[in-house]
């Protein structure tokens, strides 16, 4: 007469246990990787609203954006819906490079997710970095 037991092996419970590892560190991997293309893609766009905010600016100083070779001075500092933005991208990016000069003004900041966005006055929105001549390059 064969003797019957329910139930599962160690064997077979080890190996469930394993496949289930392997596919939560795969599922992980992934959503490090979304977490990072969110937080650029709210960075670059928190980054085009300063490039409609600029327009605001430009309208109501003369037609003119000043001078400014930092984040902290010129529109980059007095206009307090930039200044938020700049706040809310050295938080979520890197410390962001800004230049204005008298007609252009140009934003670039390291995204989390590897490479540089730049924004400027003349609407552009690439990968680059900001030049001191108010331009991406």
């Amino acid at each position: 007469m064969k003797k019957y037991s329910k139930g599962f092996t160690l064997i077979e419970l080890l190996v469930v246990i394993a496949i289930i590892g392997i596919l939560s560190s795969v599922v992980l991997a992934s959503l490090n990787t979304a977490r990072s293309k969110g937080a650029d893609a709210a960075v670059k766009t928190t980054m085009s609203q300063v490039r409609n905010q600029s327009s605001i600016y430009y309208d109501s100083h003369g037609n003119t954006y000043g001078t400014a070779n930092t984040c902290s001075t010129g529109m980059f500092s007095s206009d307090t819906v930039i200044s938020s933005a700049i706040t809310y991208i050295t938080t979520n990016a890197s410390t962001p490079t800004c230049f204005a000069v008298n007609d252009t003004w140009a934003i670039s900041t390291t995204l989390k997710g590897g490479g540089t966005w730049c924004v400027d006055s003349t609407l552009v929105g690439k990968v680059g970095t900001a030049q001191a001549t108010g331009l991406c390059i």
